[in-house]
């Protein structure tokens, strides 16, 4: 099956821009991004609530970048080529993302909450994603509720 946005010529900065202007039109009144090596990282505030999108960046090491689907060495300028589409992809399927989310909160169809729940950001700087995981796949190994106020529990 081919991805999304596979061939997409759109730079990552004409799709953080859109993002831009699409959490703008929905709502947003603060909006900020950053890359480094391995990830790029989006945060927005709308609804009260502070959002957090992490993008994984592709991994220039990784075969896929330095190979071709036949299994020939790319050269290092290929490499940098196919690491930018790759790159431009992900950014596509952020924007498509997003706007898909916030379009359904726009209907009715979910709450903001609903839609955007694992990237809400906690007090603690966590999002609801990174402090539900690891307790939703200790409920599933072991059969047991993760104790809802754990504090008062003994």
């Amino acid at each position: 099956m081919a991805k999304y946005a596979e061939n997409t010529q759109v730079p990552v900065d004409r799709s953080k821009a859109e993002i831009e202007r699409i959490l703008d039109r929905y709502g947003a009144d603060q909006f900020m991004y950053g890359i480094r090596d391995d990830a790029a990282m989006i945060m927005f505030h709308a609804h009260n609530r502070i959002v957090r999108f992490v993008i994984p960046l592709p991994d220039k090491r990784n075969k896929d970048i330095k190979q071709t689907p036949t299994g020939r060495a790319r050269s290092s300028s290929m490499v940098i080529q196919e690491y930018e589409k790759e790159c431009r992809r992900r950014w596509r399927a952020l924007v498509l993302s997003i706007k898909g989310k916030l379009e359904a909160v726009e209907t009715g169809i979910m709450t903001f909450e609903e839609e955007f729940m694992a990237n809400i950001v906690l007090p603690n700087d966590q999002t609801v994603s990174d402090f539900m995981i690891p307790q939703i796949a200790q409920a599933y190994n072991n059969g047991n509720m993760p104790k809802m106020l754990p504090f008062f529990e003994k």
